[in-house]
């Protein structure tokens, strides 16, 4: 294994020694020391590389991540796994807001609590958190599925189009065009799974599902007031 001290080297000595996997292809588990929550943590990785970052992490960790299979050992800011492709994003501790927003793949797990606009505008990636989120979470969501063993803050789902919202907590409010719908064996099933592969024990028939009510598709006069 690998091992980067950022006490003693830069973020730009740490991304470039990952980026150059790429054609070396000759370490693939890294190991990450001090990382003093530095802001753009193992970004843009294209490789199937395992990093393991014991620390907190500033903003931008992970962003842009495919094939990389990164664990945060502590804290992260702003925009984890932010248009994450594909791999794995897994945060010990808890996370800021705009957690995997705008991401399209892969799967982001959050053991601690997420901050608000968690999963927003979320274009295909699976997102677990341990605990809770804030409000405005999955705002513009589109594809993907977000999965919350706590509570969930206001305006849930807000403007969403086919994402599926799992939480098990409560929901203090849900934003516009989002609903409560009905747990069917296939979302257990589907909810099972994603519990499984973030490692998580909790019972899929204790979380009720939301989604898109659909009536906000197509513009309607009557609606206009909710645009």
């Amino acid at each position: 294994m690998k091992t980067i001290d950022l006490s003693s080297a830069s973020v730009r000595d740490l991304n470039q020694a990952l980026h150059d996997q790429t054609t070396r292809l000759d370490e693939r588990e890294w190991r990450v020391t001090h990382s003093g929550g530095k802001h753009n943590l193992a970004v843009g990785l294209n490789e199937e590389l395992s990093v393991d970052i014991q620390g907190h992490a500033g903003y931008y960790c992970a962003g842009m991540n495919q094939k990389a299979n990164i664990t945060v050992h502590g804290n992260v800011g702003v925009g984890v796994a932010e248009n994450m492709m594909s791999g794995s994003v897994r945060v010990k501790g808890s996370a800021s807001q705009s957690a995997g927003a705008t991401a399209h793949g892969g799967l982001l797990v959050i053991e601690g609590d997420a901050g608000a606009r968690c999963g927003i505008s979320m274009k295909g990636v699976d997102i677990v958190v341990g605990g809770s989120i804030g409000h405005m979470s999955c705002f513009m969501a589109q594809a993907g599925r977000l999965v919350v063993c706590g509570d969930a803050g206001d305006a849930l789902g807000d403007s969403l189009y086919e994402t599926r919202i799992y939480v098990r907590g409560t929901v203090k409010s849900l934003g516009s065009d989002c609903i409560e719908k009905e747990m069917r064996a296939e979302h257990l099933a589907e909810l099972r799974e994603l519990l499984d592969q973030a490692g998580f024990d909790a019972d899929p028939a204790s979380f009720k599902r939301y989604g898109s009510a659909r009536q906000l598709y197509n513009f309607k006069v009557d609606n206009a007031s909710a645009y």
